[in-house]
């Protein structure tokens, strides 16, 4: 069984479950808020892009350099965590921005998203476009590249994700808005402290044995099988790997939601397993899609100048 995309077609963010009608609450748990207990449309109505990404630190430091390049009144170092109401994610708005984390893997991103998107359904945001920004491990380009996914691939380098539902296999489409990345890309051009390109990236279920790495608690293959491996998905076009891209493609494209994932590289797979940079290129290297996201939303918004981007490197380099 294969599901196919669908969009509302009026802007909406499209909620394909017929059960949600008759429901008279719905409380989205694991992000403590609610129908009933919160005013969605007034909190969240004006929400035009979404921002995810796996760490809370990350994301809040992401919501943080909105609220600075929007010029949003107030300290963004005093924003508030929505979700502090549970352990499970954290939420930071700047203005029509809303970062979010989703944790490690597709259970714990996969979760977030039903709830992200009941919210957005709720809240009556319209034209909403949602991005993942995070890490990687490469596949044959140098760290600290940014990869823009234009298809987001399994273990057999298929675009395609498989969700049980009951006892059944249902296959859903993992490719992302051709549109989105083709932007995406233009914007890059304008920066030029580092590259920028565009790949598959191929989502796993593990960090370890799932991405061939010889450093687990585990590992039943040789380093030429590894390498071999690695090889073949470099030659099908994959150019990172990490562990949320393919049920993120899947869920966002079924609900119509133009989505992207731009991730960094912090090392090449092909020349080891273990990331060994210094912690402070680490996270000169996770700013980086950071200013490219934020690029890319000041332009959508009309609030982008070039001379502004001499200003923007200083994020980069401090």
């Amino acid at each position: 069984m294969t599901e196919r995309k669908g969009y509302a077609g009026n802007g909406l963010v499209h909620v394909k479950n017929p059960h949600l009608d008759s429901m008279d609450e719905d409380v989205l748990y694991h992000l403590n808020l609610g129908t009933k207990t919160h005013n969605l449309p007034v909190m969240f109505g004006d929400v035009k892009f979404v921002c995810v990404g796996g760490s809370p630190n990350r994301m809040k430091t992401f919501a943080q350099l909105m609220h600075k390049e929007l010029g949003l009144e107030g300290d963004g170092k005093d924003l508030k965590d929505i979700c502090a109401g549970t352990d499970r994610y954290s939420m930071y708005k700047a203005g029509p921005v809303l970062s979010i984390s989703h944790g490690m893997g597709i259970p714990s991103i996969s979760i977030m998203l039903h709830e992200l998107i009941k919210l957005l359904h709720h809240a009556k945001c319209r034209d909403v476009t949602i991005i993942r920004i995070g890490t990687s491990g490469g596949l044959g380009i140098d760290p600290g590249t940014v990869v823009i996914t234009d298809i987001a691939v399994d273990s057999f380098f298929k675009a395609r994700f498989e969700q049980v539902i009951l006892d059944n296999i249902v296959v859903r489409s993992t490719e992302l808005d051709k549109d989105l990345v083709e932007e995406l890309l233009n914007c890059s051009k304008e920066i030029h402290d580092f590259p920028t390109l565009i790949g598959h990236t191929m989502c796993t279920y593990d960090f370890y044995e799932g991405q061939g790495r010889l450093d687990g608690a585990l590992c039943s293959f040789s380093n030429e099988k590894k390498l071999e491996y690695l090889k073949r998905a470099y030659d099908a076009g994959v150019r990172n790997i990490e562990m949320e891209s393919t049920v993120f493609a899947a869920i966002c494209g079924l609900c119509g939601l133009k989505a992207a994932v731009v991730c960094v590289a912090l090392l090449n797979r092909l020349e080891g397993d273990q990331i060994k940079a210094p912690h402070e290129v680490l996270v000169e290297y996770q700013r980086r899609p950071q200013h490219l996201i934020s690029l890319f939303i000041k332009k959508r918004l009309g609030l982008y100048n070039q001379m502004e981007l001499l200003d923007n490197a200083f994020f980069l380099n401090n």
